[in-house]
């Protein structure tokens, strides 16, 4: 498998083989320090190379003509990583755009009429204007349903076949442009003017046209930049002594300007240097790909230095529907009689929890299904009233309902709920279920347990981030028993029961004071206040306008358990560059052995105790150690891209690997690979 089919398409390969030549610009390698120090060190020894076909020097025309290239490959290899990781992002962005088109929209003309309305191109549309979408329409712009209920194909913005329900009055009222409308109609009031679009938005920044360096990629290329001037400083202060000690040894010759250079390259962390923005810009590339839009680069970092994660309980930690579990008969009725009549409660039901319950009777304890219309029944639905639901026919009522409720109906009939079972209502609320009873007339039939069903896996998924040193915290609206029960049952390290808007974000803001990065997943507008305050706020693209906007991360396939993902995204990009870092200045130690000998070996001959590698000569030592220095850039690409294997351990555990495996193989790999390439170019007899 070649380099570009590995990482990226053959037409993106040959745009980054473009884009490397093209930035060979002053301006554009001033970014990076450490890369234009090597640009200017390509540049001179080239000037130094021609200069030397007219004017030999003892230094021959053909090493000074390696090192020049060598530093041009190094220049070139280094711009080729970061257009790899660009081009990744512009192949995304070219998906996204196939969903932005020419729409024609159906505005609305009279606000109380939605079935007068006029056409117009999409781009016309400005803020807070009205259209109608019906069947088959695609959604002219981002908007915010006003009226309506109706299916819709997001397919093209999340990559989920699956359509989605949109309505207005909830929080699933936000709709985004390009997407399309399966059935039924909806109107739409637009909350964005052209150009600015979430899908816009999207575009721009899978792009990296508005990428902004993290902080930790400030501070590390700060901390490159000075190491850099550092090298430079002692290198050109080599010249001087250099002069100096071989009019005072009366012997060997001056260390050339050729050499100094590449002693300055090889020395200088320019592994690190060449590889740190494609390293950033694929960082959120792999964030992209986990379908999560990321507004800005921050979010990514601080999502893997997160050390408290708030998980909604409804829908991240649980399946989001409670489910009927089990039946418990009161004394004198037996299992099939309370199955039966439960089942005749709920057959109205249109509820997840009132088909569990019709489901359980029928799998688990043999109930024949009934069809409605046989029986001849008048349903009773649940109001906020009453608090119960149920069936009439001929003379026999069943309802089903919260325990006092059918305690307050059954004592209105002259009878009362037996002990037995309002202990089994106790004993169920304290393992964090919900119980029901079922009573026909004035008698009560027993009880049904509703459970909020924990998902598959997050027990583990839990564990993970504790390995990790992050506290998991669930955050519900359930009182402090259930929240409990859950909890344990779940393995999360603590819960806030009772969370209402304020006291999600006083908890968050107290996690902050102590010093804490605090990440939190939310989709409704109750939800914005604690998203804003939160240092990783993942809003679901299903969510309303209000979250998507205070938070700093989308999550376009609406799965509250991405946020897991997402921390991991976050610590392997953090992880990627404190390995490579580390690989690249471990990386100095053999080159130093390689190229001082070399370089003063002449004028000090006791130094050939120091070529350790037993390298051929001292041109082939500079030489070889140039290479090896290109050589690694180009190697350490995909890895770059790929990220470094995310392992879910503690920090001070990560750093001790880390030492070992990238600082070790960072000292051990250069010295085999220098040796190598000295090998070869014995072989090949350059030097």
């Amino acid at each position: 498998m070649t380099m570009s089919s590995a990482i990226i398409s053959r037409e993106s390969f040959a745009e980054a083989v473009k884009l490397s030549f093209c930035r060979l610009t002053f301006r554009y390698q001033a970014r990076n320090p450490v890369m234009f120090v090597v640009f200017i060190g390509a540049i001179l020894t080239l000037m130094l190379c021609i200069y030397n076909i007219s004017n030999p020097s003892a230094e021959p025309t053909w090493f000074i003509g390696a090192i020049s290239f060598w530093l041009w490959f190094t220049v070139i290899f280094a711009n080729f990583a970061e257009a790899v990781a660009e081009g990744r992002g512009r192949a995304q962005a070219a998906s996204l755009k196939k969903a932005r088109r020419d729409i024609m929209a159906k505005k609305i003309v009279d606000i109380k009429k939605r079935n007068v309305f006029r056409s117009v191109a999409a781009s016309e549309l400005r803020l807070n204007d009205l259209v109608v979408v019906e069947a088959g329409d695609f959604i002219p712009g981002d908007g915010q349903v006003m009226e309506g209920i109706a299916s819709v194909d997001e397919s093209a913005i999340t990559g989920e076949s699956a359509p989605v329900i949109r309505e207005s009055g909830g929080d699933r009222d936000a709709v985004t442009g390009g997407t399309r409308v399966l059935s039924d109609w909806l109107v739409i009031r637009i909350t964005s003017n052209p150009g600015e679009s979430f899908l816009d938005k999207m575009i721009a920044l899978v792009e990296g046209a508005k990428r902004q360096k993290t902080p930790n990629e400030i501070a590390l290329g700060i901390l490159l930049a000075a190491m850099t001037i550092i090298f430079l400083l002692a290198t050109a202060t080599l010249l001087p002594f250099s002069l100096y000690s071989v009019e005072k040894a009366g012997q060997g010759t001056a260390v050339s300007i050729t050499v100094l250079i590449a002693l300055l390259v090889c020395l200088a962390p320019t592994t690190i240097g060449g590889l740190l923005s494609a390293i950033g810009i694929a960082g959120m590339s792999r964030l992209i790909k986990a379908n999560v839009i990321a507004t800005s680069g921050r979010a990514v970092e601080a999502a893997g230095d997160v050390n408290i994660l708030l998980l909604d309980k409804t829908g991240t930690i649980t399946h989001g529907n409670r489910q009927a579990v089990g039946f418990f008969p009161a004394d004198g009725v037996t299992m099939f009689q309370l199955a039966e009549a439960a089942e005749l409660s709920s057959l109205a039901d249109e509820t997840p929890e009132g088909k569990s319950i019709v489901a359980l009777a029928h799998s688990k304890y043999n109930v024949q299904p009934k069809e409605m219309q046989g029986l001849g029944a008048t349903f009773i639905k649940f109001s906020a009233e009453t608090r119960v639901s149920g069936v009439t026919f001929g003379d026999r009522q069943i309802l089903k309902g919260a325990g006092d409720a059918i305690a307050k109906h059954v004592k209105s009939l002259g009878s009362s709920v037996p002990d037995s079972l309002n202990k089994q209502v106790e004993t169920i609320a304290r393992q964090g279920g919900t119980p029901l009873m079922v009573a026909e007339g004035a008698k009560v039939f027993g009880v049904i347990q509703l459970k909020d069903i924990v998902k598959g896996g997050i027990k583990q998924r839990l564990a993970e981030l504790r390995a990790m040193g992050i506290k998991s915290v669930m955050v519900t609206g359930d009182n402090p028993l259930t929240a409990a029960a859950i909890a344990s049952e779940a393995g999360v390290d603590d819960f806030l029961a009772e969370a209402t808007p304020e006291a999600k974000l006083k908890y968050i803001r107290k996690m902050q004071e102590g010093g804490e990065l605090v990440a939190m997943v939310g989709d409704g507008t109750n939800d914005a206040p604690a998203l804003a305050q939160a240092d990783v706020a993942v809003a679901m693209n299903t969510g309303t306008q209000a979250a998507k906007e205070a938070g700093n991360m989308v999550d376009l396939d609406s799965n509250p358990t991405k946020l897991i993902e997402i921390v991991e995204i976050g610590k392997q990009l953090l992880m990627t560059r404190g390995s490579l870092t580390t690989f690249s200045i471990a990386n100095d130690i053999a080159k130093y052995f390689a190229i001082i000998p070399a370089a003063f070996v002449s004028t000090y001959p006791m130094m050939k105790v120091l070529n350790i590698m037993g390298l051929a000569s001292p041109l082939s030592a500079i030489l070889s150690a140039v290479i090896f220095n290109a050589l690694i850039i180009v190697f350490l690409i995909p890895l770059a891209l790929k990220g470094v294997k995310y392992r879910p351990i503690g920090a001070s555990r990560l750093l001790r690997y880390n030492i070992f495996v990238y600082g070790l193989g960072g000292v051990i790999v250069p010295f085999i690979g220098i040796k190598i390439i000295d090998v070869m170019l014995q072989f090949m007899g350059i030097v």
